[in-house]
């Protein structure tokens, strides 16, 4: 039995036979050859092409980043409202306020025809009036002037607190350079000598990563109650025989991360954002006008997260969002009827101006480089190869096969003729 097998296994070939065909050499065959080699080496190369292609891989996850801060870059101008009269802003859902914001914010006066009104630079854009009455002293009791007042000291300390008095009074309030308060703050002169004046405000915001809103609008001095034309808002404006009101430009507002202060993380930021198509920041360039000096004017942002991720290991978070626009004549009251004749109403009141409320998306988007395999690359070039070879060797044999019967067969037909 032992001989017997190993017998058999001496006599056993681990390659098969070569086919009879792959001996002969043809035309068919040489050309088949040079066609094959053709084949692999353009797929070869594309293969090679694509593995050294750089694609991006875009995911979703949930954003669990938390306590970080978004950076708010801004540059808007505001054709007919003087900078005395605007304020900036900033509150959120988390309770917290920001109010006259000074830090890292510039407003620039500018004149009729848009032009920088020399020196006119301020580096703190709260308006004038509260920072009197910041200055005054905590003791200070200003008179009302026989007008009544809600304050529970009896006390009017501004120029605003007189006219709401007389107001409430039923006075009429049209001497104010009669009144200490609005002599000490000057509105008359300042109003009637910056009336027709823009203003220009750009800069940076620091603010929390939850919902909230931006608002430049009358200061806090102004802000009376809602629903009252800035004519009453603000006194002396009725005099000055200029239009008011707060048709504006964005020249740039943008949501950016802390990465993108690295000069260099900001430069590959834009490079990325341009190879994805992604619109760097939608609002950009944006001009909004209005013939109403009482109109509010309203942003609502959808900010999300989103991240970049490079072959060479750069991580870079910066932020991307979309936008709506709404405005809203506040001399309509809380009531009105829409564009379809129904009847709409307001459940909050309004004060003349611009708000950009922004939302934050609980997503983070990641965009990652990537790149084939060298493992796929391998793998691929075989396939190629033995699949071109395969399939060659099959036309061959047949080729090969039909021309050999073809052959048999027309001289069997000759004898027989």
């Amino acid at each position: 039995m032992a001989k017997g097998f190993l017998a058999n296994l001496k006599g056993a070939d681990a390659f098969g036979k070569t086919a009879e065909d792959v001996k002969i050499k043809t035309k068919t065959g040489a050309l088949l050859t040079l066609i094959s080699a053709a084949i692999i080496f353009s797929f070869t190369t594309m293969e090679f092409f694509d593995y050294r292609r750089i694609v991006m891989d875009t995911s979703i996850v949930v954003d669990k980043s938390r306590g970080q801060a978004l950076t708010v870059w801004l540059n808007i101008t505001f054709p007919r409202v003087p900078c005395y009269l605007l304020s900036l802003d900033v509150m959120d859902v988390s309770g917290e306020v920001q109010r006259d914001i000074t830090h890292q914010i510039l407003k620039v006066r500018l004149d009729q025809n848009g032009i920088q009104i020399p020196n006119s630079q301020s580096v703190d854009p709260r308006n004038d009036l509260d920072r009197l009455n910041e200055q005054r002293a905590s003791g200070y009791c200003g008179s009302c002037y026989g007008g009544l007042t809600t304050n529970p000291n009896g006390c009017c300390n501004s120029c605003e607190e007189v006219r709401q008095s007389y107001i409430n009074r039923g006075w009429s309030f049209n001497t104010p350079e009669a009144i200490a308060q609005c002599a000490e703050e000057g509105w008359a002169e300042k109003l009637k000598e910056q009336s027709h004046e823009g203003c220009n405000i750009s800069g940076r915001l620091r603010v929390n990563k939850v919902a909230g809103n931006i608002h430049l609008s009358p200061g806090r001095s102004f802000q009376a109650s809602a629903y009252q034309n800035v004519y009453e808002l603000v006194p002396y404006l009725k005099e000055d025989g200029v239009r008011h009101d707060f048709s504006h430009t964005v020249h740039q507002l943008k949501f950016t991360a802390d990465d993108e202060y690295d000069d260099r993380k900001s430069a590959m930021t834009k490079t990325l954002r341009a190879k994805m198509g992604v619109i760097d920041h939608p609002l950009d360039n944006t001009e909004w006008v209005t013939v109403d000096n009482n109109y509010m004017f309203q942003y609502f942002f959808k900010v999300v997260s989103t991240q970049f991720r490079t072959l060479s290991g750069w991580v870079i978070n910066t932020h991307q969002y979309s936008t709506t626009q709404f405005g809203r004549d506040l001399a309509k009251g809380n009531k009105e009827n829409n564009e379809v004749g129904l009847q709409v109403a307001h459940g909050a009141g309004g004060v003349p101006g611009v708000f950009f409320n922004y939302d934050i998306s609980p997503i983070l988007v990641v965009h990652s480089e990537t790149r084939q395999s060298f493992a796929h690359f391998i793998t691929s070039t075989c396939a190629i190869v033995g699949g071109v070879l395969t399939v060659a060797s099959i036309i061959d044999r047949v080729v090969f096969a039909t021309n050999r019967a073809l052959k048999s067969g027309g001289h069997v037909g000759g004898k027989l003729m």
